[in-house]
């Protein structure tokens, strides 16, 4: 039996999106119309394996943010729905390619893509998503839009190869690793934020709130990530808890509990990160060592001053039901109450 991480500390309690999904209901449900067109292929494969990731119950926060944002600026047409659609495609193919990087087994609670059709279909069905969701964006035919997803595409690949080449590294430092998680995941939700108001014909000012407000709220939400793989639930985490233990990743809380351990504790860590000897007992011995040195704590700590910045971003902003409901997003990605 593992130590159990308190990571509820402070928690704001009924911290929720149940606004955000009332105001993008209608719109979200057009994009799940086109995303299932749009997964679609002659080729067999290609949508049973799209949909076993569509399909298997993620809250679709990111298009959901892409909508609210045209929204909140007025936006009456057509483009955000495909922009909408574009952004879950490009998520959706990140998460096939990352299961494949990190030997993943478990997805949202079900068989990884991977473990079920094996690393090639993963790549190529994740590859043929980047395709339609490049597509979509063509057919919108906002250069500016075109730029700001084309641009996040490239950062996340950045991202991706970054942590490769810090795999297993302990001498990592916080800004490196900010630096990866700024691409591998901010980045998204940074241009599906301002994707919106780009259609909308917002100010550059506008645009720029909601670009800071999205790139702030996606360094708190993975770090949360971080903090929940040794302190949270399966549920929360939509994987299992303690894969990025298993799979070697120095991710914030092991880089905090290593700095400040003593020279045994280090070698712990070295033996179990660099020589990969991650079971069970050593798991529990990561998390207490966590916990003595509060680096569960520091993360979220963290992630709540990413959050802070996330809100005075959209301060100067009007008062709009879909403000409201982004400013809820941010205790929602921190708390993980649904």
């Amino acid at each position: 039996m593992g130590v159990v991480v308190n990571i509820d500390n402070g928690k704001r309690e009924g911290a929720s999106i149940k606004e955000l999904i009332g105001l993008t209901a209608a719109d979200m449900g057009r994009v799940n119309k086109l995303i299932l067109s749009k997964a679609g292929s002659d080729v067999e494969m290609i949508p049973e394996v799209a949909n076993h990731l569509i399909s298997s119950g993620g809250k679709r926060l990111r298009p959901m943010l892409t909508l609210a944002a045209a929204q909140m600026f007025g936006y009456e047409g057509e483009s955000h729905i495909k922009l909408a659609t574009s952004v879950e495609f490009m998520h959706t193919a990140t998460l096939l390619h990352d299961d494949v990087v990190d030997e993943s087994g478990m997805r949202r609670g079900k068989k990884t893509a991977r473990m079920i059709w094996g690393n090639q279909a993963s790549v190529l069905v994740g590859d043929f998503l980047l395709g339609q969701a490049f597509r979509l964006m063509v057919d919108v035919g906002s250069l500016d839009a075109l730029d700001i997803l084309s641009t996040a595409a490239s950062i996340i690949a950045e991202g991706e190869v970054m942590q490769l080449a810090a795999a297993k590294n302990l001498e990592t430092t916080e800004d490196e690793h900010f630096s990866v998680i700024k691409a591998k995941t901010a980045a998204l939700f940074s241009a599906a934020a301002e994707v919106g108001p780009v259609i909308a014909g917002a100010s550059k000012p506008e645009r720029a709130a909601l670009r800071s407000y999205g790139m702030n709220l996606g360094l708190a939400f993975q770090l949360i990530d971080d903090a929940l793989d040794y302190g949270g639930n399966s549920t929360d985490l939509g994987k299992n808890v303690g894969d990025d233990f298993r799979e070697g990743k120095v991710t914030l809380p092991v880089i905090l509990a290593y700095r400040r351990g003593t020279p045994a504790e280090r070698e712990f860590w070295k033996h179990s990160i660099e020589e990969n000897v991650s079971d069970d007992a050593a798991f529990e011995k990561a998390t207490g060592l966590m916990a003595r040195h509060g680096a569960i704590a520091d993360t979220i700590g963290r992630a709540r001053h990413f959050g802070e910045i996330a809100r005075d971003a959209l301060a100067p902003l009007e008062a709009t039901p879909q403000k409201a409901a982004l400013i809820d997003v941010i205790d929602f990605c921190i708390s993980r109450v649904v």
